[in-house]
């Protein structure tokens, strides 16, 4: 693996049981870059993720992160190694008040001093709220809670599944402007799963498409522009 890559996946089969999802799947992510995962709903995006992550083994394939073989390394070493992940559905402790919500997060990866404020610093909506509990925020409250968790461990490469799904128009500009700001000025590698074309374009260097469990299509942020590739993501 070279040095420029913060995480390479090589042939990477992963099922359910004897039910295969996917099939020779590979990608890179260099440092610093934001790569998006496209594909219809049900094509295998958020099984990579759970591959990526550890919650499934790969009958096949290779996951390499910051340059270590990470394939057999269970979920919690891959978090405290880099991997930052903010799942599909702004999950939180719902019953834990927004700063608890930080706190037990950052205790459990073993985040580094000051990473609760420089979270915080990154969302400073949420700082009137920190009293709160987390079920009683908006759906925008809880994703950008959601995505202050995942920073608050410390990532070199910021895993995101979906951020911008099902909230209000207001918010989703925000969290764009969020992704778009910790790529470009703090330079955090990214992977970003997105149904979206017009988010895609915006924020991302490059892409895949999954097809149903393969990699269709790869390519630049321009490339999204091809009338094959939009019909290919057309719900």
């Amino acid at each position: 693996m070279t040095d420029d890559l913060m995480l390479r996946v090589t042939s990477l089969d992963v099922g359910y049981g004897r039910a295969q999802v996917l099939f020779g799947v590979s990608l890179e992510v260099p440092r610093g870059s934001l790569v998006c995962v496209m594909g219809r709903n049900g094509v295998g995006k958020t099984t990579l993720l759970n591959a990526l992550l550890g919650v499934l083994s790969p009958s096949a394939g290779k996951i390499e992160f910051d340059g270590k073989d990470v394939t057999k390394v269970p979920t919690y070493s891959r978090v405290r190694r880099g991997m930052g992940y903010c799942p599909q559905g702004h999950e939180t402790f719902p019953q834990l008040t927004v700063y608890e919500n930080l706190q037990v997060t950052w205790e459990a990866a073993k985040g580094k001093k000051g990473a609760i404020d420089e979270a915080l610093d990154v969302f400073p909506r949420l700082k009137p709220f920190l009293r709160r509990r987390a079920g009683f925020l908006s759906g925008g409250q809880q994703q950008m809670l959601a995505m202050a968790r995942a920073l608050v461990t410390g990532p070199r490469m910021l895993i995101l599944d979906e951020p911008t799904e099902g909230i209000q128009p207001s918010i989703v500009a925000e969290i764009e402007e969020v992704i778009e700001r910790l790529h470009k000025e703090v330079g955090l590698a990214i992977l970003l799963v997105e149904q979206y074309v017009d988010t895609a374009i915006k924020l991302a260097d490059s892409f895949i498409v999954l097809d149903a469990g393969l990699v269709a299509h790869a390519g630049t942020a321009a490339d999204l522009q091809n009338a094959d590739l939009v019909r290919l993501l057309a719900v």
